[in-house]
């Protein structure tokens, strides 16, 4: 009966919660919705932790145990397990010092260690992370020395575009110039008009152009795809085409005809 108790109040308090951040997000004091919803995930992390705690105390008074008796010989233990615990006091610390200093936030995409993905869920111990091919990383706090936070600046989106030597390189410059102002009205994600810088490589068979585009944050990958659909469809109306690989081929007898007339040639 105390657990269920206890679930109910925990709902409500979760309830209350997040009718608390609704109203301040309408407040002209609110904060980032990042913080905002890392705050949240942890104030409710919170609320569960203290309501089971106190519902513990509750099922172990009932059951006419010596509560204080009880704590007291837990303090004692926790003494003697004191050295022991250094671990959980350095995540809880670490994890104090993330939130406060705004590291990263619920929702940010960043890269840990060896793994990247977006933040789920922030606490006072561990920290989880999901990628997106799906997987959960959750890492404890106080093993969280490096991170890279994708998610604070805005990102920048590189199409490089492949013109074939017999191509109008001029033209092709021309006609993607003219596109780039309709790509940046089109798509809400640009930030700034993206800028055609030239010819960045002389391949073996085509000349490579380099587009480049400012975005929000992490939409650098949907805008570099969709710039180079409207590249492609752009060139396709200019009769500007892809280039592909081009391979000659001689027969034995080509060959040797072909080699008997250089030599007759005298070359």
């Amino acid at each position: 009966m105390v657990f269920v108790v206890a679930s109910i109040v925990i709902k409500v308090g979760k309830a209350a919660i997040r009718n608390i951040f609704k109203v301040r997000s309408k407040s002209l004091l609110r904060i980032s919705e990042r913080r905002e919803n890392t705050l949240l995930k942890l104030l409710e992390n919170i609320l569960t932790y203290v309501v089971y705690f106190v519902a513990l105390i509750t099922i172990l008074s009932l059951l006419s145990i010596d509560v204080k008796g009880l704590l007291a010989g837990a303090g004692i233990v926790g003494l003697a397990v004191g050295f022991g615990a250094q671990s959980l006091v350095r995540d809880v610390i670490s994890g104090f010092f993330i939130i406060f200093e705004d590291q990263f936030s619920v929702g940010d995409y960043v890269g840990i260690g060896n793994y990247i993905g977006t933040v789920e869920e922030i606490g006072l111990r561990i920290t989880k992370i999901k990628s997106w091919t799906g997987e959960l990383h959750i890492f404890p706090n106080g093993r969280i020395t490096e991170v890279t936070n994708y998610s604070i600046h805005n990102s920048i989106a590189v199409v490089d575009i492949n013109i074939p030597y017999d191509g109008n390189i001029v033209k092709a410059e021309k006609v993607i110039e003219e596109l780039l102002p309709r790509v940046s009205n089109k798509y809400e994600e640009i930030v700034n008009h993206p800028e055609l810088l030239g010819v960045q490589q002389l391949g073996t068979s085509d000349v490579t152009l380099r587009v480049i585009a400012e975005t929000k944050p992490m939409s650098h990958w949907h805008i570099a795809r969709c710039l180079r659909k409207e590249i492609k469809m752009v060139l396709d109306d200019n009769g500007i085409k892809a280039p592909f690989p081009k391979l000659v081929m001689y027969s034995r007898n080509e060959e040797a005809d072909f080699h008997n007339h250089h030599i007759r040639r005298g070359e």
